[in-house]
């Protein structure tokens, strides 16, 4: 999460990279090659994180009514393998990797997002929740197989959840017999909240991974003073 500038920046078909870090593709896996300096506190950040998908989806779907912000799942169902040196972590497991997109900066179209995803025994849901500055959005609820076929389901019941240590508030869908619950805070910031819940989902109890985004927070002068002590910013 560092940001730099244009001379650090290089891109061909198959690679993207950022300064010593980079991505890659070679048709079977997506590789990211981290070596970066951690804020605020510095320290070494250095390793590598492979995602295999089981398959590569062409859908995209608007987040707003007038389609100028996009979602991309390009592949809602991977098997993520994690190798650090810096720190020793090591690590294999269910993953995905998506992509968005847009023609106007967020914090101009929407007021806050929810978004959590969920792998069953067979299939991963999605859900995906925005309300835009004019109090329009979205409700989208996919369910995936491993083969990328998406289907959209109706929304799930929504649950309000505990709100984080920096008061962004958080809600969650899932069956409306076992209310989903906060297992750990991954990443408490002052305006987004990344979490692992535990809830129900068609039937089958599953860990959940989610994300609540205030963008009214985000535009505030204070959080955008405190964003180069997190995201430092280098020219090279």
């Amino acid at each position: 999460m560092t940001e730099r500038g244009r001379n650090a920046i290089g891109r061909t078909k198959r690679e993207f990279v950022i300064g010593p870090s980079s991505v890659d593709w070679d048709g079977d896996a997506l590789t990211f090659r981290i070596d970066e300096v951690a804020a605020p506190f510095p320290h070494r950040l250095r390793g590598v994180v492979r995602a295999y998908p089981s398959a590569l989806t062409s859908d995209a779907f608007a987040l707003d009514a007038a389609g100028r912000h996009c979602w991309h799942p390009i592949a809602p169902c991977s098997r993520v393998q994690v190798d650090f040196q810096n720190p020793a972590i090591r690590w294999l497991g269910d993953g995905y990797f998506d992509m968005n997109y847009g023609a106007v900066p967020l914090e101009l179209e929407f007021r806050n997002w929810e978004w959590s995803r969920a792998a069953l025994r067979r299939e991963t849901i999605i859900s995906y929740d925005t309300v835009g500055r004019n109090q329009d959005g979205s409700s989208l609820a996919l369910r995936f197989d491993r083969k990328g076929k998406v289907e959209q389901l109706e929304p799930l019941p929504r649950a309000t959840l505990r709100p984080t240590g920096w008061r962004v508030p958080r809600t969650a869908r899932g069956d409306a017999q076992q209310i989903a619950t906060v297992a750990r805070t991954l990443e408490d910031a002052p305006f987004y909240a990344r979490s692992q819940l535990s809830a129900t989902l068609l039937g089958e109890t599953v860990d959940m991974m989610h994300e609540s985004l205030s963008l009214d927070r985000f535009r505030m002068p204070i959080v955008q003073a405190m964003l180069p002590f997190r995201m430092p910013r280098r020219l090279t």
